[in-house]
């Protein structure tokens, strides 16, 4: 008889037969689930034997949204940001510091944790979030942005550098989205901002995101930031994807993240592409960006001109020979 074992973040419900995980599917679909008939986790919702028992389909699960329904554009091409759209009482919430600009019928509130439902439970709970909320390297606060007059509304963010932003309906990824500590930029308020950790020791000692990384978690939109040009790849069950670490923005919770050494001795030593690959291995969606911000502060730090670079650039000397006659070799 097949056995069942499901996954909520970590909390595992198992082994089940197969009317018993259909009733523990109906009672808690967003979870990932297995059995030895399937390579990897996989989401509830996409396993059609869970959908019904014995030939009769299972009523709809009716659930009330929590995040407001917003409209948005995004403006630019390598530079970009968005611009959402508030009808009243409508709210948006934003990372401190992430405004462009807003509406005079919008007023800012700064709150702890991400606003949402899950921390309006009392001054515990909400402290409980801004500690999350630390530990992947944010602000203890977060800006909750509320058109709170007449009409449509906008209100703009920015990231604090070049590059692409992702939007991302919650209800089309399972309701969670697994991305970068510093990636998030803006949401519909009602969704949750949390935190993911690793739980492989290697997978976070080098994986290019430590131990923990972001988890966002609800119904409404959320808006990613990744830099250079992002590219988004759907892999198949079992099918497996190569990526530098720092090129990893997001990916389903069904993906499964993990790395690999490169190669041998002197292709890690010398083959530019560090010690280790991020694997990534479906089924899912994955979020890829064509260049991290590390790689682009490398860059500049290795051209400023304390470290050598900056003077002399452009000159038919370089910067070796101008550094010469100057006296600074």
């Amino acid at each position: 008889m097949k056995q069942w074992y499901f996954d909520y973040d970590g909390r595992r419900v198992g082994p089940l037969d197969h009317e018993q995980a259909v009733v523990q599917a109906r009672k808690e679909p967003l979870g990932l689930v297995w059995h030895d008939g399937l390579p990897n986790w996989v989401p509830i919702r996409k396993v059609d034997e869970l959908s019904s028992v014995g030939g009769a389909a299972p009523p709809p699960v009716n659930r009330a949204r929590r995040s407001d329904e917003i409209d948005y554009r995004i403006v630019g091409e390598s530079t970009q940001f968005i611009e959402i759209e508030l009808d009243p009482g409508e709210s948006a919430i934003a990372e401190a510091g992430a405004m462009m600009y807003k509406a005079p019928s919008i007023e800012l509130q700064t709150v702890f944790g991400d606003g949402s439902a899950a921390q309006s439970g009392g001054f515990f709970s909400k402290l409980v979030g801004a500690g999350k909320r630390l530990l992947t390297g944010e602000s203890l606060f977060m800006t909750v942005f509320t058109h709170n007059g007449s009409g449509k509304a906008h209100v703009a963010f920015a990231a604090p550098f070049p590059g692409t932003v992702i939007p991302v309906e919650l209800s089309s990824v399972d309701g969670v989205l697994i991305c970068q500590k510093d990636s998030f930029l803006c949401a519909a308020k009602g969704v949750s901002v949390g935190i993911h950790f690793q739980q492989k020791i290697l997978t976070g000692l080098f994986g290019g995101e430590g131990f923990i990384m972001q988890k966002l978690e609800g119904d409404g939109m959320v808006f990613v930031h990744a830099g250079g040009t992002v590219v988004e790849r759907v892999l198949r069950s079992g099918e497996t994807l190569h990526v530098d670490t720092g090129c990893v923005v997001a990916f389903e919770r069904s993906v499964e993240f993990d790395i690999e050494r490169v190669g041998g001795v002197k292709t890690m030593l010398f083959g530019g592409e560090g010690i280790f690959l991020a694997t990534l291995q479906g089924p899912g969606r994955v979020w890829l960006q064509s260049l991290p911000f590390s790689r682009l502060a490398g860059r500049m730090l290795a051209a400023a001109p304390q470290r050598g670079g900056g003077v002399g650039e452009g000159s038919v000397l370089g910067g070796i020979g101008l550094g010469a006659l100057m006296g600074d070799e």
